[in-house]
């Protein structure tokens, strides 16, 4: 179970940066990869600001 988790997270970074590229403030990435795991509905919680 926790190899597919790792799995599934990987997988959703990886799509951010091959969609993003390299280069972006860690917030874009942040907030992109956030949303890619909200669509394929990997449970996450936002880091405290």
């Amino acid at each position: 179970m926790a190899d597919q988790l790792t799995q599934q997270i990987i997988g959703a970074a990886i799509e951010v940066h091959r969609l993003l590229g390299p280069g972006l403030l860690e917030s874009v990435y942040e907030e992109a990869l956030c949303h890619e795991m909200s669509l394929r509905d990997i449970p996450f919680a936002r880091p405290a600001p």
